[in-house]
């Protein structure tokens, strides 16, 4: 696994990447860069098609893949706050989804760093723990 933070909009990188963001489980999207994935993307109608039958308070965190852009989904509501527990067992999930579809390249932003106030050196090493053993280039995207 190679991890590294490149000074660049997610928004742009090339299509070979897969793009990774966390987001709640009542697929609001309606700030940061989810709302930014949404717009260009249109993730949200996606979500709700094909998600909106996975319960988060049975399920617990997961990955929801829209298209290129793969959805962490690390809590229940928007207003909620994410855990290092909650991002880990979404990250695990999306770990079984990288290694099945043998994807090879990943750009996220610092997840979990922004709106939902974790900090990136306590998410940095989750990340490189997680995807340790794969091979897959992780690119974050920091503007």
């Amino acid at each position: 696994m190679i991890l590294y933070e490149k000074k660049m909009n997610l928004l742009t990188v090339p299509a070979e990447y897969i793009i990774v963001h966390c987001i709640s489980g009542d697929y609001a999207l309606g700030a940061g860069v989810a709302k930014q994935i949404n717009e260009k993307f249109a993730t949200r109608a996606e979500l709700i098609m094909n998600w909106s039958h996975v319960n988060f308070e049975e399920r617990g965190p997961f990955c929801a893949p829209c298209g290129r852009v793969y959805n962490l989904v690390t809590k229940a509501k928007y207003w909620q706050k994410p855990t290092l527990d909650s991002l880990r067992l979404a990250l695990q999930d999306l770990r079984s989804l990288v290694k099945f579809y043998n994807i090879q390249n990943i750009a996220m932003p610092k997840i979990g760093c922004g709106l939902d106030k974790l900090k990136w050196t306590d998410v940095k090493p989750l990340v490189r723990e997680v995807f340790a053993d794969l091979n897959v280039t992780i690119r974050v995207c920091v503007l």
